[in-house]
């Protein structure tokens, strides 16, 4: 008799941390190369080329005339509403604050189990999910931290969308290619955003290499490779599972600080540390099944 543990995907559930670890530099990289107070045009630069680049490998085949609706909404949810608060979030407030703000991702997606499928989480699931909020806090917040009103709420919005959003991939499995998908939501989501680069962001100045150099870094590595893999395990495994492994993008954010910004580490980071992990195992042996082959 196969036990729970038993179930759990380890290989798949570990190449998609790839994804929310490239995430974590989203922050450094919009800081440190990208111009300022243009989020929309980051998010921008990040989905649509990407999605053009997906969908040209999959030979521009156009999704079912059943699947747009819902191709929409995962789009919207996964893509065009998430980047435009992700970015905002990242203008607004410090890395750590936009983390913590998004560590309740993997609650509301239990949260969405509970109330839609009607599937009570384990008490298990419920204590890991909040240790995960915990260990952030301890992690990332301190008496200095900037608390600005709006990018809280983008923040927590994003949190809120991008949960959402890989409930409904997982509940709906469109009959699509992982990269098909994938592209055809960054391509969709990417559409969306131009709208708001165009006319609420102030216009792109003369883009330095440094400039494009961390725009092609996002387009490729925090779209195109990061959200390939995210898109086939969250069609593929729990939904809270893959909701938990963001918590590691605040993670490779502290990492990436100090090697590159110089930023302290304290043994309150490494208390956090250890409670974001202790989160992140407890919620996939806790909410894991055998949906992955």
């Amino acid at each position: 008799m196969n036990s729970q543990r038993d179930a759990i995907n380890w290989p798949l559930i570990l190449t998609t941390a790839i994804g929310p670890l490239i995430w974590g530099s989203t922050y450094m990289v919009t800081t440190e190369f990208l111009p300022p107070e243009r989020p929309y045009w980051a998010a921008l630069f990040r989905c649509l080329p990407a999605g053009l680049i997906l969908i040209a490998t999959t030979g521009f085949k156009l999704p079912l005339r059943e699947n747009w609706r819902k191709l929409l909404a995962l789009s919207a949810l996964n893509i065009g509403v998430f980047q435009a608060l992700l970015f905002i979030a990242a203008y607004r407030l410090p890395g750590g604050l936009a983390a913590v703000m998004g560590a309740v991702q993997p609650l509301m997606v239990m949260v969405l189990i509970l109330v839609v499928d009607k599937i009570p989480p384990s008490k298990s699931a419920w204590l890991a999910a909040f240790i995960g909020v915990l260990g952030m806090a301890v992690l990332l917040l301190g008496p200095s931290a900037k608390w600005d009103t709006i990018g809280v709420a983008a923040a927590l919005g994003g949190a809120a969308c991008m949960g959402l959003g890989t409930f409904l991939t997982n509940r709906w499995k469109l009959p699509m290619p992982v990269l098909a998908l994938t592209g055809w939501q960054l391509l969709l989501g990417g559409l969306m955003l131009l709208p708001l680069a165009l006319f609420v962001d102030p216009s792109l100045p003369s883009l330095t290499p440094r400039n494009v150099l961390g725009y092609a870094y996002l387009c490729l590595f925090g779209s195109v490779l990061a959200y390939s893999l995210w898109c086939r395990a969250a069609a593929r495994i729990s939904p809270a599972a893959v909701s938990s492994l963001a918590l590691l993008s605040p993670l490779a954010a502290v990492i990436l600080g100090w090697v590159f910004l110089g930023q302290s580490l304290t043994a309150r980071t490494g208390i956090g540390f250890a409670l974001v992990l202790l989160s992140i195992i407890g919620v996939q042996l806790t909410s894991s099944s055998k949906r992955a082959s």
